[in-house]
């Protein structure tokens, strides 16, 4: 403003002797205010569009090399937790090159487990990484699929939105990438409803696959559709280090960086794999190859938590980097000194654990561990509450039933020898009739010896198969799913089930349950009213039996907001110390710092202090000899800290201040 007046008073002197100027004075004044409005004009222009930049969304694509699951989905949460602790609001998002719509029809054994959101989105597990080391909420959008983007691109098609061109991969293809990854970007994740300011994108499978070239290209342009401080490029590779020679091998990270610069995109940081860490020297020729600054090559070898690798991130200047990279206000190198402490005590209290809790996980996808990822996460989220070392042992239903002790006694024996030197047993979800018989004499076991039980979706409707049979002599009760004729009917499939279609067709994502009564699982929860718990199940207790089977003893605690829906179940304490079952899966929310009620009930009875959390008994604020927190110091606290919380589903305990003296914890 005061640049245009001061212009508008010279322009008066100017003209007003005007009449006393030559031919060549009015040329030359011409040139004057020619010059004048072309420097305002580039000053306002480059002013604009700096703000712009600023406050553009900032994209940090994460892509993966030589081999898949090599730990691309916890280096992009390691990034993201570390941005989050920096101030900033952090979004992800998951890309599977599949052509599936979503993970929901998936065998366990193909991609592990089937993580399910709020809004009912089936999606990819690592989508439940992203969700507990950010502590955020994500949606079904911030999982993308090539089946969802041709499935999106064929309806365009089919309603005439490419007014008759030939839709192709280019351009069509790879703008709806860009479209999805835009609009997904700014959805809000958080309880604050703010808007993200940097986006974090795992592109699966590794550079190379065929599947995943339209993804690659996509990003290509993407580059140059947004400013290049607004993009960034992250490749993790796999170093190798052969025991024979005991050196790091840098021709696959070589070969990877150059696959990825032959499609177009150029790594701003190579992150490498590797089993040990490697040395300078490595690093210094992987820059040379990869043209990468040697700083900008990173290291993260095998630790025992995955709490250490946003740790290792920013020992090794990720954080300055990120911020001159994309220009984020990022304080940079001064940071407090409490900067991440919450990660550096789980990390620390981790490897300092000393007494172990046996937890036996009896299963049907138990050749591979990470069709129980969520399961296994919140079981150590609360071993490390209860001050223990998470020692879970996973059974194979099948050979807990009698015709395995025919064929193979062996196997028999020693899966029954796992089960009962247990201190705690879970029974997680699962489909269809093999295991099922297994389950149901595992919780026999577990209800007779009362050993602490919880059953989950799949789990619960076996403890009600299993106590309708020999509790009230209902001998051929059973699931529909697996005897349709059966007299005892006490699990049916829902009205929802469209047994015709399977993707997309469950009782999916959030509800609400209503407890009745007093009851365990109330009190865990904080004795609230009603929670709000994920879903995912075709099939559920009958409701024309639950008189006659809560007469019998076993009572439905928990239940929907029409009350015909089974949701919780439970056996009396003066029965049974903790024998609990939900039909929700109450392990998709749970946090490192704010473990699932019915999970940390578990683990609470398996260590022998679940009444003395509940009574809130052990109150003191000891300290063992050895400088350790006591169990009845943990007990005391926890209690009195969820006593202050209001807990639904995305809020459960939080680890008081004082608690991170020096104690145990667990992986995430």
């Amino acid at each position: 403003m005061v640049f245009n007046k001061r212009i508008e008073s010279n322009s008066s002197v100017i003209l007003s002797n005007l009449i006393h100027f030559t031919s060549l004075d009015l040329i030359l004044l011409s040139l004057f205010f020619y010059c004048i409005l072309v420097k305002s004009a580039k000053e306002v222009t480059w002013t604009t569009t700096f703000a712009a930049i600023n406050k553009e969304m900032k994209y940090i694509l994460v892509t993966g090399g030589v081999i898949s699951g090599i730990g691309k989905g916890v280096i992009a949460s390691s990034i993201g937790t570390i941005l989050k602790h920096c101030g900033l609001h952090v979004t992800s998002i998951k890309i599977d090159p599949y052509i599936n719509i979503d993970a929901g029809t998936f065998s366990p054994f193909e991609h592990g487990e089937v993580f399910v959101l709020d809004d009912g989105g089936e999606v990819d597990l690592d989508l439940g990484n992203y969700e507990r080391f950010l502590d955020v909420t994500l949606h079904r959008a911030n999982n993308i699929t090539t089946g969802k983007i041709y499935q999106q691109v064929i309806e365009c098609e089919r309603k005439g939105d490419y007014l008759g061109k030939t839709v192709q991969v280019v351009p069509h293809i790879t703008d709806a990438i860009q479209e999805w990854v835009i609009n997904v970007a700014k959805v809000p994740v958080t309880d604050d409803g703010k808007e993200p300011e940097v986006c974090i994108i795992e592109l699966g499978g590794t550079i190379g696959d065929i599947e995943g070239m339209p993804f690659v290209e996509a990003f290509r342009q993407f580059q140059f559709r947004v400013s290049h401080e607004s993009f960034c490029c992250v490749h993790v590779s796999l170093v190798p280090q052969p025991k024979s020679t005991g050196e790091s091998k840098t021709k696959p990270t070589q070969a990877s960086v150059k696959e990825l610069r032959g499609s177009g995109l150029s790594p701003d940081l190579i992150v490498c794999r590797s089993e040990m860490p490697i040395i300078d020297e490595v690093k210094q020729k992987i820059s040379n190859f990869c043209h990468v600054k040697p700083d900008r090559v990173i290291c993260i070898h095998d630790c025992t938590s995955t709490y250490r690798v946003p740790l290792m991130l920013e020992e090794q200047g990720l954080i300055q980097f990120i911020g001159e990279r994309l220009q984020l206000n990022i304080a940079t190198p001064a940071r407090p000194k409490k900067f991440m402490w919450k990660w550096r005590d789980l990390a620390d209290r981790h490897d300092n654990v000393r007494k172990v809790v046996e937890i036996a996980l009896v299963g049907k996808y138990t050749q591979l561990e990470d069709a129980y990822a969520s399961v296994t996460k919140a079981l150590q989220h609360s071993a490390l509450f209860v001050n223990r070392r998470l020692n879970l042992s996973y059974i194979e239903a099948t050979s807990l039933e009698e015709a395995t002790k025919i064929e193979n006694p062996v196997k028999y024996h020693q899966a029954w020898q796992i089960l009962c030197r247990s201190d705690g047993v879970i029974v997680p979800g699962g489909f269809g009739k093999r295991g099922m018989e297994g389950k149901i004499a595992a919780v026999t076991w577990c209800r007779t010896t009362r050993k602490p039980f919880l059953g989950v979706c799949l789990g619960l409707q076996a403890a009600v198969i299993e106590f309708t049979r020999n509790v009230m002599s209902w001998k051929d009760a059973n699931t529909t799913e697996i005897d349709p004729e059966s007299p005892y009917p006490v699990v049916i499939d829902m009205p929802e089930h469209n047994s015709g279609q399977m993707g997309g067709t469950m009782r999916l994502g959030k509800r609400t349950t209503i407890f009745h009564g007093e009851s365990i699982l109330k009190k865990l929860y904080g004795n609230v009213g009603s929670i709000d718990e994920r879903h995912r199940h075709r099939y559920e207790v009958n409701p024309e039996f639950v008189d006659k089977i809560e007469k019998a003893g076993l009572h439905f605690v928990g239940r929907d907001e029409s009350e015909t829906r089974m949701e919780i179940m439970e056996l009396p304490v003066s029965t049974h110390p903790y024998f609990v079952a939900t039909q929700y899966h109450p392990e998709y929310i749970s946090r490192p710092l704010k473990p699932s009620p019915p999970y940390l009930g578990l683990l609470l009875a398996a260590v022998g202090k679940l009444q003395p959390y509940l009574n809130n008994a052990m109150a003191s604020n000891t300290t063992s000899e050895d400088g350790e927190n006591s169990d009845d110091d943990i007990v005391g606290i926890l209690r009195r800290n969820i006593s202050n919380v209001s807990l639904s589903a995305t809020s459960t305990p939080v680890t008081p201040s004082h608690l991170s003296v020096k104690s145990p914890t667990v992986t995430d």
